[in-house]
């Protein structure tokens, strides 16, 4: 299967551009802070996914999935203070929370297949 038809990827890449979407509006104050650490750490999600699927060995892969997940709650955790801090409404933070919890779904559902896939 190619990169750009698996299902994680494309809903981290999904994600990305919801986020993007999503501090467009945030203030000018934060374009060099929140706005640029949310936006490279959803990047990264993809970029990670995108890596791993690309590397021989599962070992490797599943490295990288890990590096994914991590930066993924990063994201989370960069999300909730936006919305504490009133730069996302509470819908909007809900919706960009529950994107997260989905590709995170997918992340882990594929750790756990290639942690399978090693054990035949």
């Amino acid at each position: 299967m190619k990169l750009t038809e698996l299902e994680v990827w494309l809903q981290a890449v999904d994600l990305v551009a919801h986020i993007y979407r999503i501090t467009a509006s945030f203030p000018d104050a934060e374009r060099f802070g929140l706005t640029i650490q949310i936006r490279r750490a959803a990047v990264s999600i993809a970029s990670n996914i995108a890596e791993g699927e690309g590397r021989r060995g599962r070992r490797d892969h599943s490295r990288f999935l890990l590096n994914a997940r991590g930066s993924l709650y990063e994201l989370q955790t960069q999300i909730v203070i936006c919305g504490r801090l009133g730069y996302l409404m509470e819908d909007e933070a809900s919706a960009a929370i529950e994107r997260i919890a989905n590709v995170g779904r997918l992340i882990n559902g594929t750790i756990r297949y290639l942690s399978r896939a090693a054990g035949r």
